[in-house]
């Protein structure tokens, strides 16, 4: 079993910066593939980062993409979400969550996550 605890979250004006932030703690940590999602009041769950746990380019939301970046440290069993040039629809609650062991891949689906943190709360200011 695994507990993932995120950090980071608060609140920043449009155009600012934040970093998440996702502590893994348990059996293992690796080889796992990552992933961010998000969840705005009244809206589904949404897709926002995932990267693998043995390299390769990882998966952004088009959303995101150029504004965001996620990697990870094995080492401190870590991975983070640095979020740039916020805006006002990226306020959410962020999610981190990991696949079942020996599962490499990111992955855009949540379904194919086993381990879900309880979440940070972003909020962006316009």
């Amino acid at each position: 079993q695994l507990t993932l605890v995120e950090s980071g979250g608060g609140l920043v004006q449009a155009g600012g910066s934040l970093r998440l932030s996702c502590t893994v703690s348990g059996r293992t940590f690796s080889p796992r593939g990552m992933g961010w999602f998000r969840q705005a009041p009244g809206k589904d769950r949404e897709f926002v980062a995932a990267i693998n746990w043995g390299g390769g380019s990882p998966m952004y939301a088009d959303y995101v993409k150029g504004r965001f970046t996620i990697s990870r440290d094995n080492a401190k069993n870590t991975i983070y979400l640095q979020m740039n040039s916020l805006s006002f629809e990226d306020t959410a609650a962020y999610y981190c969550a990991a696949m079942r062991a020996d599962h490499g891949l990111g992955s855009p689906i949540p379904d194919d996550y086993a381990y879900w943190g309880q979440g940070t709360q972003v909020a962006v200011s316009s």
